[in-house]
């Protein structure tokens, strides 16, 4: 069974910015050990059968790392987090908020705005120096950071599509009023945006597709032994 079109962009957004891709009976895993992205440490699966959840739960085990799963049906497990993934269209924005391109010497303030805005600052420097490696030499990334009154609120990870458009699944802001403001950004750098949005979120985009980040319970929990 071939995975839903979500998770496949999904990865195709990610796997550039991962350590290890592992493809097992039709999921496709991607692990970046220490970074504390979600969607760069799970393991992406195309339904809920039954008995590839404990053989996944297993290896993730055996990496030291949570058994993280991301589907678009329901799986068994503690949620961790949700997105929408589809075509985000620009919305009017009361311009109180600037949005700026910014180089990729400005990595540590903008994974520091990033990280802040999904709750753990702790990660700021390894995601920078992470993504610093990650980004070098590829024209395909840019940089966006969001302003309000000369402080930063809000910083995204753009990616341009193949054929034209672009994509924004890696985002996050401070002050609900930035959301707008920056994708609508990035929406103008390609003239169309494939956009991930929080749960929480009270935008909006087209032709969505509801994925949800599970934590699986130790293989013995699943169905193995020990």
């Amino acid at each position: 069974m071939s995975l839903p079109p979500a998770l496949t962009e999904l990865i195709a957004y990610f796997e550039p910015l991962s350590t290890v891709r592992r493809d097992f009976r039709g999921a496709v895993t991607l692990h970046t050990p220490g970074v504390n992205v979600l969607a760069l440490n799970a393991t992406y699966l195309p339904d809920a059968d039954p008995d590839r959840l404990p053989l996944v739960a297993a290896w993730h085990h055996a990496q030291d790392m949570p058994a993280l799963v991301a589907a678009s049906v329901p799986l068994p497990g503690e949620e961790v987090g949700a997105v929408r993934v589809g075509t985000y269209h620009p919305l009017p924005d009361a311009g109180r908020i600037d949005v700026e391109q910014v180089s990729r010497l400005s990595l540590p303030a903008w994974a520091a705005v990033l990280t802040e805005a999904h709750g753990t600052p702790e990660w700021a420097g390894p995601l920078a120096r992470h993504l610093a490696a990650r980004l070098e030499g590829d024209p395909a990334w840019t940089l966006l950071t969001a302003y309000a009154g000369g402080e930063a609120v809000g910083a995204l990870l753009w990616r341009a599509g193949a054929e034209g458009g672009g994509a924004a699944h890696l985002w996050g802001t401070l002050d609900p009023a930035a959301d707008a403001p920056l994708l609508n950004a990035a929406f103008g750098l390609g003239g169309g945006l494939r956009a991930s949005l929080p749960d929480s979120s009270p935008l909006s985009v087209a032709d969505e597709t509801g994925v949800t980040f599970s934590l699986l319970g130790p293989p013995s929990e699943e169905g193995q032994e020990g």
